[in-house]
């Protein structure tokens, strides 16, 4: 099988990439990345050898259409994802996410190509804390953030063109991944390196908002069984039950690193704080026997923090940027 990876130098693409040829060693993988600051050649550190790397934009068409044309399948990674960025400056969160899909749409149109599109439980908006209900596919969409309106925005383009245009496409919705390769803006690598720095680890308002999380590895094999068994034009939320708030995810990091679980601050809350999510991932496990690797949130932790360790060469060049712009952010929040 020919594979084209978009966003397959960023933190879950990648992953995807190192998975794949992990399970599936036949498969033949193209990478095609815009290589901005998310994205880096060294997430394929093992592996660059054994795919064909494209830089490029994918909501440049002349790129894109040559690769969809001699590919099998794409699945469709490329996002611009970070919430706090979305609020700085939008324009990029557009043109990538929805120009971006949309020229996907028109190659794998153009060549008939099997595509799968990778998306966000953002897109529903949030929770209340003590509301016993879970997202699930049919959940209204109430995104609260540019990011998750794109992300929403593209999700749409993708039902229609499948409904319009026969495109032989499938969706997934999955909660907050982690795990290797995950750039340190984003919340459990920018904690982890903190201690590993031996600074504080900072939490947003008073840490209440909850997270469904997964490890990537667990929401990667769950791309594969969609594409090798979902139904066309159908979505499925991937899940694996792992809502926690975030002071106690903090916490934990803390305690497996051998810290007092308390020694962490808290800083100003961002706009439009969504307070929790949480997956019903029950299409996906009843109908097509998907089931995480992972038994508990806390043994993905320990694995990812060991590999947080054993990789500084991989983190640390970006980790002083990003936590200069992350002080700039905190200024601006508390004049």
């Amino acid at each position: 099988m020919r594979v084209l990876v978009t966003g397959g130098a960023g933190f879950i693409g990648s992953n995807f990439v190192h998975r794949t040829l992990a399970t599936r060693p036949d498969a033949e993988v193209t990478v095609l990345d815009a290589l901005t600051y998310a994205g880096s050649t060294t997430s394929l550190d093992g592996v660059l050898d054994r795919v064909a790397f494209v830089e490029g934009d994918v909501a440049d068409a002349a790129a894109v259409d040559p690769l969809v044309a001699r590919s099998d399948v794409v699945v469709h990674f490329a996002a611009e994802s970070h919430n706090d960025n979305s609020l700085t400056d939008p324009t990029p969160f557009v043109r990538t996410n929805l120009v971006g899909t949309f020229t996907m749409l028109e190659a794998v149109r153009r060549h008939d190509v099997r595509y799968h599109h990778i998306s966000t439980d953002e897109v529903y908006g949030d929770l209340e804390l003590d509301d016993p209900e879970r997202f699930t596919e049919d959940t209204p969409y109430a995104p609260s953030s540019p990011y998750s309106a794109t992300k929403a925005g593209s999700d749409h383009l993708v039902r229609a063109w499948v409904r319009s245009f026969g495109v032989r496409a499938t969706l997934s919705n999955c909660s907050n991944n982690y795990g290797p390769r995950q750039h340190v803006e984003k919340f459990i690598p920018r904690q982890v390196t903190n201690v590993l720095d031996g600074q504080r680890p900072k939490l947003y308002g008073d840490g209440l908002n909850v997270r469904d999380w997964i490890h990537v590895d667990d929401h990667n094999d769950a791309l594969w069984t969609i594409l090798e068994h979902g139904r066309i034009g159908h979505t499925y939320l991937v899940g694996a039950d792992g809502e926690m708030n975030n002071v106690d995810v903090i916490r934990l990091v803390l305690e497996l690193m051998g810290q007092d679980p308390e020694a962490f601050d808290h800083v100003t809350d961002r706009a439009g704080h969504d307070r929790r999510y949480a997956i019903e991932a029950g299409r996906l496990r009843q109908e097509l026997g998907w089931a995480p690797r992972y038994g508990t949130f806390r043994d993905g932790l320990a694995a990812t923090i060991d590999w947080y360790r054993e990789n500084e060469a991989w983190w640390r060049p970006v980790k002083e940027a990003t936590e200069a712009k992350y002080a700039l952010t905190q200024q601006v929040l508390t004049r």
